[in-house]
């Protein structure tokens, strides 16, 4: 069996496995948002290799508030019980800053989807996270997920 990558993580750098339920929902986002963005500039970068502007064109229609709250959405009935727990202590933080171009409501439903992704990047849960991802690209009707 194959480690994860936030268990290698661990290893590498001698870091105690720590209950993620323990983690605040802005630190379960800042994780999601990374692994959220990796995920999408691999797709991206796998479909053609492109100059570094025009990849960064088109990771940037998938990693703003706007279309990870229409994915949050989209997905709301197929997250489990904890999945939507996660998502809603998420959307439901009190930050700091705000999106420059989405409304207050969207950066709220995009910071639970990305406090939901780093949770199941931190359980190591990475099926799931890709089944999420893969679902809510397919359901916002994103024409670049398209097989």
């Amino acid at each position: 069996m194959e480690e994860s990558l936030a268990s290698v993580i661990r290893s590498r750098f001698n870091l105690t496995e720590t209950d993620v339920r323990t983690y605040s929902p802005l630190a379960l986002a800042y994780i999601g948002d990374a692994i959220y963005d990796v995920v999408i500039r691999t797709i991206v970068v796998e479909k053609g290799n492109k100059s570094s502007g025009d990849l960064h064109k088109t990771a940037i229609k998938y990693v703003n508030a706007g279309t990870q709250a229409a994915m949050a959405e989209a997905l709301a009935e197929i997250l489990t019980e904890d999945e939507m727990a996660v998502y809603k202590r998420g959307r439901n933080a009190k930050s700091q800053s705000t999106a420059k171009n989405a409304s207050v409501g969207d950066y709220r439903k995009a910071t639970g989807f990305e406090a939901l992704m780093g949770y199941l990047y931190l359980t190591d849960q990475f099926d799931r996270l890709f089944e999420l991802v893969e679902k809510g690209l397919e359901l916002t009707d994103n024409a670049f997920y398209k097989r």
